[in-house]
């Protein structure tokens, strides 16, 4: 899957607004379709993934564009934390990847006043066939935000996406960090 999530699409100019301030993360990054497409538009982006193949492939695509994209090996299951610096992220993105036990974590990665784009996939994913079906990977109805309760929801948004390759189910969220938060 090449094309950018239309969340990462609609919110391009935030990031890159954000990112001249503090860092902007594409979590569980995968071959960094986001990273890249965030970098396309003069976002200096970090991608983490536990995949070193993907990461050797988001690199390369990087330097083949010159492309401000630096990559970070970690994986977020086994580790008790990303390694990443607490209260100082810009804008974390996280898309079509859910471990829950890491929401709490990631929310407190965010600087004061930082952004949260998260995307990924619904029970209803499952109707349509393809993609995960294991209930650990698949939100319920309305979960996204109440994973999230600390952060302010500025937008949240479920159902049928159909603007890639292929029609998903998903659920995306957009929250920042209250401005006044430690």
């Amino acid at each position: 899957m090449s094309t950018p999530s239309e969340l990462v699409r609609r919110h391009a100019a935030t990031l890159a607004a954000v990112a001249r301030e503090a860092p902007v993360v594409d979590l569980a990054c995968g071959r960094g379709r986001n990273a890249l497409a965030l970098a396309r538009a003069g976002v200096a982006v970090l991608g983490l993934d536990r995949s070193a193949e993907h990461l050797d492939a988001l690199c390369r695509a990087a330097r083949a564009e010159s492309l401000p994209v630096r990559a970070l090996r970690a994986d977020l299951e086994t580790a008790p934390h990303p390694p990443l610096a607490r209260g100082r992220l810009g804008a974390l993105l996280v898309c079509r990847y859910l471990h829950r036990p890491l929401a709490p974590v990631l929310a407190k990665l965010l600087r004061p006043g930082g952004w949260l784009l998260y995307e990924t996939f619904t029970l209803d994913q499952r109707e349509l066939g393809y993609g995960p079906r294991n209930p650990d990977f698949l939100l319920e109805p309305g979960e996204l935000p109440r994973i999230f309760a600390e952060l302010e929801v500025v937008e949240h948004w479920e159902g049928l996406d159909e603007s890639g390759e292929r029609p998903a189910a998903l659920a995306r969220l957009v929250a920042r960090r209250p401005p006044s938060s430690v």
